[in-house]
């Protein structure tokens, strides 16, 4: 079995915690890095900084504490399913290349990551993670889909 660890996307969301629930009992227990990749600036915070009284620097503070708090989260969650799990954060844009930059860095064995599972039309005026880390990561990519209501 490889020793390298397994990379653990997680944004605080329910599709995030199936996914890390989900991944426990495929991949086993092992070493897992859990990471949390906010942006630079939210739309609503974008708009704000073009407002002379605003500093941008101080919205990236709050994201990137956000995203550690997130993450920690997450590597809670990892633990009580079986991970030795540690918690990494990142603010970045576009987020899979920052994902794919710490898969790289880690040496991941595999990206585990949740999606949200959007209809065809609203995934291509968003976006899709999970498209991208595929299309960019040269390892195994595991996607889970939203559980089942």
């Amino acid at each position: 079995m490889s020793t390298s660890p397994i990379l653990i996307c997680y944004d605080g969301t329910d599709e995030a915690r199936h996914a890390i629930e989900s991944a426990a009992p495929l991949l086993g227990p092992r070493r897992a890095i859990v990471l949390d990749v906010a942006p630079i600036l939210t739309l609503s915070e974008s708009v704000a900084v073009t407002s002379p009284v605003v500093p941008g620097a101080a919205f990236m503070d709050l994201n990137e504490s956000d995203a550690g708090t997130r993450a920690a989260e997450g590597t809670a969650i990892a633990r009580r399913a079986g991970f030795q799990a540690e918690s990494r954060s990142d603010v970045s844009e576009p987020t899979w290349e920052a994902i794919v930059d710490v898969a790289d860095d880690i040496d991941a064995a595999a990206i585990v990551m949740g999606t949200r599972a959007l209809a065809s039309a609203r995934e291509l005026f968003e976006g899709s993670v999970s498209h991208d880390v595929i299309r960019h990561a040269g390892r195994p990519v595991v996607v889970v889909p939203p559980a089942r209501t």
